[in-house]
This record gives structure tokens, sequence and C-alpha cells, in this order.
């Protein structure tokens, strides 16, 4: 399940995505417009500066904005980087590799194998959808997706 930090950080960034290209955004701007409590974003967005997404700058036009280009940024980034892995148990994890203390045969175990295979078609979605994706599905949404 996505937490709500890594829903607050994509909703964050889906604003600086809009604004790519323009002065830094303030922190107060992106709380009060996606109504995400101001505290929370702030150790959130210097979370995501902390890993290379994003830049900011001090003073009176200060505030956050992206490091790179809307479509160099993929969803899967940012939820590994707030969320962690994206398997749901450790032995089906990408990096980090964990065998459960019960499994008889990592090999034949229809647990592991059903979760990786989960992991593999949501890193495949998240990891193929930009920021620019999503800012693009705001005013073009698809019939499917809904």
């Amino acid at each position: 399940m996505l937490s709500k930090k890594a829903k607050y950080a994509l909703k964050a960034l889906f604003v600086l995505a809009r604004d790519f290209g323009n002065d830094a955004t303030l922190i107060a701007e992106i709380a009060e417009q996606e109504r995400i409590p101001k505290k929370f974003l702030e150790a959130i967005l210097l979370d995501l500066k902390n890993h290379g997404i994003l830049f900011s700058r001090r003073g009176k036009t200060g505030g956050y904005g992206l490091l790179k280009s809307p479509d160099q940024i993929t969803m899967g980034q940012v939820v590994r980087i707030i969320d962690g892995p994206l398997a749901w148990v450790p032995c089906a994890r990408q990096n980090g590799y964990q065998p459960c203390d019960e499994c008889n045969d990592v090999e034949t175990c229809s647990i592991r194998i059903t979760m990786r295979k989960v992991r593999d078609a949501t890193a495949d979605i998240l990891d193929s959808t930009t920021l620019a994706d999503c800012v693009r599905l705001e005013k073009e949404p698809l019939d499917w997706i809904i």
C-alpha cells in the first residue's frame, strides 16, 4: 500500500512539475494547494532533496524546485525513496532480498513467485510513468484509468 508520506511526496512533486522552469515554489504554497501539513511536507521535501530529486533556495524567492525535467523523474523512483522496496514481502525484493524463516523451498514457493509477479508488474508501471505523464493525465484523463 502507498503510504500517506509517499502520496504527499507525489502530490508535491506534481505541483513542482507543473511549475517546472519557473522560480522555486514556496513550501507554504504547496502545502496549502495540496492540503498537506506543512511540517510533514518540509521533511518530505528535504528527503527528496537529499536524494537528488529537488533543489532548494533560501530567502524571499526561496522554495523548492525539480532538479531534472518532469519527464526524467518516475513515480517508481519517488515511491522507492519514500516507502522503500516495491515488494510486499522481503523474499520478492529485487534489491535487499531476504528469505522467509518459514520457507521450505525458495524456488518453488508459490507465495514468493506470485509476489515477484506483483512486484514486477508494479515496477513496470511505476518505472515507466513520469511526473510529466501524471501532470498530463490531470488534463487528459484516460478512460481506462478511471
